[in-house]
């Protein structure tokens, strides 16, 4: 039996490769900071190997503790809902923690201003630059929330002006957040993607973004990202199990 926890990172999948691609690379990220860890990726839908799979081999393989952690950046419903369900249905030898989501975190304010400056910004250019901080967009309202939450804050580190914009079920667009932030006198807008890999939604805040000055890059494989991954880990991993699951012999709670 191996008692030594294991990281299972949960990402959302995509028919777009791009997204697997850099799943893959932000785990190698991953591996290379805490090199004895095991680190597994699984995917909810369109990528292989899934969720589902990968814990049963886990289990064959012996194992005990599994950290299920959430690559997403806000708790909407695939960290409500999808993922619970999917960590209930596994193989009873384990005992899970699902992990909190990433989000908010300031490392993620330093990934996001990493990318603006990659993309041609400096530090320099904070006071006269306005932000729209794009994201997928949810019909969560807690997830909308927190989104504005971020927003309002990143505004407080020294930009002109931060505003949040969805490319899905919520407004505004990314179009007519740069469109805002240039009738509020800003000098340049940057359009700072809020997500983790490319997509389809993330094509539409770049086509959104095409009246602004400066487009980021995603998130992706960012050290500040990979470095939030292992603190969520290490957190779950130290916090006591709460509860047992219905499954006699199997603990799942969220930590």
């Amino acid at each position: 039996m191996v008692n030594e926890p294991v990281l299972l990172v949960i990402a959302h999948g995509s028919r777009d490769p791009r997204h697997a691609a850099t799943v893959h690379a932000l785990v190698r990220r991953v591996r290379a900071l805490q090199p004895g860890l095991r680190v597994e990726t699984g995917f909810l839908d369109f990528n292989v190997p899934s969720v589902q799979g990968v814990l049963e081999s886990l289990a064959a393989d012996g194992v005990r503790d599994v950290v299920a952690l959430p690559l997403l950046l806000t708790r909407a419903f695939h960290a409500k809902a999808d993922i619970p369900a999917v960590l209930r249905d596994a193989p009873r030898s384990l005992r899970i923690r699902q992990a909190e989501v990433l989000g908010p975190s300031p490392l993620l304010l330093s990934a996001l201003e990493r990318r603006l400056y990659e993309a041609g910004l400096t530090p320099a250019d904070k006071s006269s630059t306005g932000v729209v901080l794009a994201s997928a967009g949810s019909t969560d309202p807690e997830a909308i929330a927190v989104i504005a939450d971020i927003a309002r804050e990143w505004r407080h580190t020294g930009w002109c002006a931060v505003r949040p914009a969805f490319a899905s079920a919520s407004l505004p667009r990314t179009e007519d957040a740069v469109d805002e932030l240039r009738r509020l006198g800003c000098a340049r807008v940057a359009v700072a993607p809020y997500v983790l890999a490319p997509g389809f939604l993330p094509d539409r805040i770049a086509r959104g973004a095409a009246g602004a000055d400066v487009l980021a890059d995603v998130l992706g494989a960012a050290p500040e990202v990979a470095a939030l991954l292992l603190r969520r880990f290490h957190t779950a991993v130290t916090a006591p199990v709460l509860a047992p699951s219905h499954v006699p012999g199997r603990f799942l709670s969220r930590v």
